[in-house]
């Protein structure tokens, strides 16, 4: 069953009560578009599906100067994602690397997409993922001052 909140900006999923009787709510904010295309902010919220149908919701970093997305390779490992596609050479802060690629099944602001992702160690760094010009230019834009 699902209310419709749009005027403030929320879809509220219900399900349906378990033997505890307790009722689960889960508030799925709403992308607003401009031409079609759907406005993200900085940070998102993704759910990343696995090849045996486990989802993992992390938060992922929207980066327009990545040319590719990037996921946390201990992340992956958890996932199960694979096999390796193929290997690209990568230019980033931390010099030249060589990489293997993925391809991962996203849900990012409400549309499902099929990506590649270099697989790195993200361990250091703030967020698991980090989502690249690969995945932006199927239809998405980046409001910075959107939280």
């Amino acid at each position: 069953m699902y209310l419709n909140f749009s005027n403030i900006g929320f879809n509220l999923k219900i399900r349906k009560p378990y033997k505890s009787g307790i009722i689960l709510f889960c508030a799925m904010k709403k992308h607003a578009k401009m031409n079609g295309n759907i406005i993200v902010g900085l940070t998102e919220t993704i759910s990343l599906v696995s090849n045996d149908g486990k989802v993992q919701d992390v938060m992922a970093k929207i980066d327009t100067g990545a040319t590719r997305s990037s996921i946390d390779i201990k992340l992956a490992s958890k996932l199960n994602l694979g096999p390796v596609i193929k290997s690209k050479m990568v230019r980033s802060a931390h010099g030249n690397k060589l990489r293997p690629i993925v391809e991962a099944n996203l849900l990012l602001a409400g549309k499902k997409i099929k990506s590649e992702f270099t697989l790195a160690d993200r361990s250091n760094m703030k967020y698991d993922v980090l989502i690249g010009v690969n995945v932006l230019k199927q239809g998405f834009l980046v409001d910075p001052s959107k939280e």
